[in-house]
């Protein structure tokens, strides 16, 4: 299983899948993710997987049946694992061409392609638990792609695992694979009555042992200013630059807890993009806080800037939108524990230490809880994601598919003592 993984997971990131931000005309975003896409067809359908397909927006799903009798399988809720197949728009995905550094020995890593990119020791807290194991990375020039082409590998290698070894008890199975989630588009059109799962686990997240209940409640806030452009030879009291207020704006948020002044439940304000001219400027900002009161506390601070800023430049017009992104998906994990508790469980099984976990960022599954679809996040392995020192260890792929194992088994376990109880 370990040659077929590896094999798979280079087949995967050699394929260029990148995402694109603001596309709104098509999705995918990139047709090159269909490649990719069509590919996982074949190879569901090659594992003799049911109702293998993918619908127009490009959602691979298939089945795997459960292995149980008729009347037990009726008591194992369906599992689905989702991972998705687009990577970063940051960093470039194509001609990735992925490097084993066998039997890790602690050194820093040069990356063959470019010597300017080194994988340090020192800055890599996470290599001393890989002393010995296998190192993938790329070649220094592209990103790697193991988000999410890791959790990709992963799940395909445990349905041939299960295909092989029918001792292994599951109930039904749904896999999912997603293009988008780079971009925040990733369960856009899923249709979660038709993936037809209880609950479901998104194999995405990084270090091995790591289950992640709990995201960040995310929301974009846009700052527009629309001035007066006058010729500038004749300007004197006519002339409101949008651009100079924008900065103001700006200026405004210097002192506000940012993404690099934060770290753990500490959310922020981000602006990340300005764009305009004299007539018309903006600024977006990100907003991110565990709590919705921090939510809502950050977003009046916006809005008492708009404010002050109006006041002080009465001749422009100054626009603030707020829009929610997505929630804390810990507020619908916690009405029905199980999906993670069993996540956890799974993790022990595997001989590793669970680990609970908070995602600085967001995840398909937090969009899929308040869908109806309660849906954790489990570990991958990898590390550095979207950046060119992106890597991942052999074996911590391994103990992914392992933890999967255990997963699907203990929900068979745990739901068929509830049925004797």
């Amino acid at each position: 299983m370990k040659s077929t993984m590896i094999d798979r997971f280079f087949r995967y990131v050699k394929i260029d899948t990148q995402s694109q931000e603001d596309v709104e005309d098509r999705y995918p975003s990139t047709e090159k993710q269909k490649e990719l896409l069509k590919m996982l067809v074949k190879e569901l359908q090659d594992l003799d997987l049911k109702d293998v397909k993918m619908d127009k927006y490009g959602y691979v799903t298939a089945t795997l049946p459960s292995n149980l009798s008729k009347q037990d399988s009726a008591g194992v809720p369906v599992i689905g694992l989702i991972a998705h197949v687009d990577t970063s728009p940051e960093v470039s995905g194509s001609s990735v061409k992925p490097v084993i550094h066998s039997n890790y020995q602690g050194e820093d890593i040069v990356l063959p392609g470019d010597a300017d990119q080194v994988l340090r020791y020192s800055e890599n807290p996470a290599l001393k638990e890989h002393i010995g194991d296998d190192i993938i990375t790329s070649d220094g020039k592209t990103l790697l792609g193991a988000d999410n082409k890791a959790g990709i590998a992963e799940i395909m290698t445990l349905l041939e695992c299960l295909k092989e070894n029918p001792g292994i008890k599951h109930g039904t199975i749904r896999v999912g694979f997603t293009p988008d989630e780079e971009v925040g588009a990733g369960t856009k059109y899923f249709d979660v009555k038709k993936f037809n799962a209880d609950y479901a686990y998104t194999v995405d997240g990084e270090t091995v042992g790591e289950i992640e209940n709990e995201t960040f409640n995310a929301a974009a806030a846009t700052f527009t200013v629309h001035g007066v452009n006058v010729h500038p030879g004749y300007a004197k009291n006519k002339l409101v630059n949008a651009i100079r207020i924008v900065s103001e704006i700006i200026q405004e948020l210097k002192d506000d807890p940012a993404p690099e002044t934060t770290e753990k439940r500490e959310g922020y304000l981000h602006p990340y993009v300005i764009e305009g001219g004299i007539e018309k400027a903006s600024v977006k900002c990100l907003i991110r806080d565990f709590d919705q009161s921090g939510m809502d506390e950050k977003a009046q601070r916006l809005a008492s800037i708009q404010a002050k800023i109006a006041a002080k430049h009465p001749k422009a017009k100054i626009e603030l939108d707020i829009k929610e992104s997505y929630k804390n998906m810990r507020v619908k994990l916690d009405e029905d524990p199980r999906a993670v508790e069993y996540a956890l469980e799974a993790v022990k099984r595997a001989g590793i230490e669970p680990q609970l976990q908070l995602i600085r960022g967001g995840t398909d599954g937090a969009r899929l809880c308040f869908m109806g679809l309660l849906t954790p996040n489990i570990f991958t392995g990898g590390h550095n994601f979207h950046s060119k020192l992106e890597w991942i260890a052999v074996q911590a792929m391994e103990k992914a598919v392992e933890t999967l194992k255990h997963l699907v088994q203990i929900w068979v376990e745990k739901s068929l003592v509830d049925l004797i109880k």
